[in-house]
């Protein structure tokens, strides 16, 4: 069938119109970007979702809005995800390296054998009780003297030469020994101002000076001077000048009754026991007294607990020159034997210089021994010591009585 003329031209026209428009339908928009640029400017470059959606933005400004229904929005969001996934891999390369180096230098710090899947807070206490038990259970130091059947003190022994029994067994090894002549002293000088000394108290004052000029280093030594009669008063702390100490000893004045106990257990805990020390030393209490107590709230045993604990060797002198052992000659005996020291009865009060001479004398003739008990156990009780002079016939050693085990 043969069309005419006019209608194959009017066909044709419209066949290229259509054409036409259907040509301009599938350009893009300039007003809405083709989806990859739209993903590529939205995560890096787009602001935030509320200033992109005002009217949502301002009601919900931590949440984002809903998804467009238009085709580039529906491409914006999976192109998202695959950047978020495409950043993912790289992220954790980035943090990976800290992350690692983290979990090796915790486990080489924290890890202990045996306690990998502990807490590490756990694991720090444990080591740190290990530590503690090390350092104050394993180990008991003991400052002693030995003298021969004449009283003089022997200097020239070896650590063969002794036997360490500890609550009856003997040690199962002897860590140190050393003969001690030198080591820095903290001494402290304790004097009964009490009612009861006031006929002798000026001679034994000078006694104490005398002791103290003789005794006391500069740069090395430090003593302390303390006066008691209901209650104890530092009349001079700490120090290693001399001149300060006889000033110390110089202003107390006797009056009052006698707490002899307190102050003793005040010299041990507050004083000796806090004072800060660079190493080794030697610890020890002069107490000039009569040996009568009428007012203390501590008992006699209990200040000897106290200086057992600190471990200081408390030599003392006895005021009474009677001529006969009072009960307070007793009180000074057992205190001295309790503690390592020695008791000092002199017979006039003129021999009280001596007795700070011979004091004198064996804070400069020691040994220091240090051992590991058997059959430890830190419970808190008291163990006893003794130490045996072996090879040598005639021989004395003084030493402290024993000692609190450390409670857990």
């Amino acid at each position: 069938m043969k069309f005419p003329m006019k209608i194959r031209w009017a066909i044709l026209c419209t066949t290229v119109a259509l054409g036409i428009s259907l040509s301009h339908a599938q350009i893009p928009d300039p007003d809405l970007p083709a989806a990859p640029s739209a993903t590529k400017d939205a995560t890096s470059k787009a602001p935030p979702a509320q200033q992109r959606q005002p009217g949502e933005g301002k009601s919900k400004p931590q949440t984002a809005p809903a998804p467009e229904s238009t085709p580039a929005a529906q491409a914006e969001t999976p192109s998202k995800a695959s950047e978020q996934q495409a950043k993912s891999p790289s992220a954790t390369d980035q943090e990976s390296p800290d992350t690692s180096s983290e979990s090796t230098t915790s486990a080489r710090t924290d890890t202990q054998p045996g306690s990998s899947t502990a807490p590490t807070q756990g694991r720090n206490d444990v080591d740190e009780s290990l530590t503690t038990i090390k350092r104050h259970v394993d180990e008991v130091n003991v400052v002693f003297t030995v003298t021969d059947k004449h009283g003089r003190y022997v200097r020239d022994l070896h650590r063969d030469d002794f036997k360490v029994v500890d609550d009856r067994k003997p040690a199962e090894q002897i860590r140190s020994f050393s003969s001690q002549t030198d080591l820095p002293l903290q001494v402290g000088l304790l004097i009964d101002a009490s009612n009861s000394v006031r006929d002798r108290f000026k001679f034994e004052q000078e006694s104490a000076i005398q002791f103290l000029n003789q005794t006391v280093r500069q740069r090395y030594d430090k003593a302390f001077v303390i006066g008691f009669d209901v209650t104890p008063e530092v009349t001079q702390d700490f120090t290693d000048n001399t001149e300060s100490l006889s000033r110390g000893v110089r202003a107390l004045r006797p009056g009052g009754g006698t707490a002899m106990y307190d102050a003793l257990y005040y010299a041990c805990r507050d004083k000796l026991a806090k004072v800060q020390q660079a190493g080794p030393v030697r610890r020890a209490i002069i107490l000039l007294s009569d040996g009568e107590d009428n007012q203390s709230h501590v008992t006699r045993e209990e200040a000897i607990e106290m200086a057992q604990r600190v471990e200081v060797i408390i030599y003392t002198i006895s005021t009474n020159v009677s001529g006969m052992k009072h009960q307070g000659d007793k009180v000074l005996e057992r205190i001295a034997e309790a503690t390592g020291g020695r008791a000092f009865f002199p017979f006039q009060i003129r021999d009280v210089a001596d007795a700070f001479a011979e004091i004198q004398d064996e804070l400069r003739s020691q040994y220091a021994i240090s051992y590991k008990p058997a059959d430890f156990a830190a419970d808190g009780r008291y163990r006893t010591i003794e130490i045996l002079a072996q090879n040598h016939k005639g021989l004395h050693v003084r030493a402290r009585r024993g000692y609190f085990a450390p409670s857990q």
